[in-house]
């Protein structure tokens, strides 16, 4: 599956409700799983890690869709051209900088 497809099918099961939630009612959400992965990733199973992956993309696409943000293109603009601080396809950047 590709992104793109992704966002759409999570727009297609959830946006009404996503909408009524709101931008922040749905971060805390995805905040919550994100704390839900960080649990898994140190003592969960393969299978739990996989499924706190899959919720903690979920409700990043959802946020995207009721911010009316399409993933794939803000993606490509931030990403499709290499690092965005070096500019290089392998990030040449100092370990102390973000990225």
């Amino acid at each position: 599956m590709q992104l793109g497809d992704f966002q759409q099918l999570i727009r297609g099961m959830y946006h009404e409700k996503d909408v009524a939630r709101g931008i922040d009612g749905t971060f805390m959400w995805l905040m919550e799983e994100v704390g839900e992965l960080a649990a898994a990733l140190r003592e969960g199973t393969l299978e739990e890690q996989r499924g706190e992956f899959a919720d903690v993309l979920a409700w990043l696409t959802t946020i995207a869709n009721v911010a009316g943000v399409d993933l794939t293109e803000a993606i490509q603009e931030k990403y499709g051209s290499g690092c965005p601080g070096c500019g290089r396809m392998a990030c040449d950047c100092d370990d102390a900088e973000k990225p």
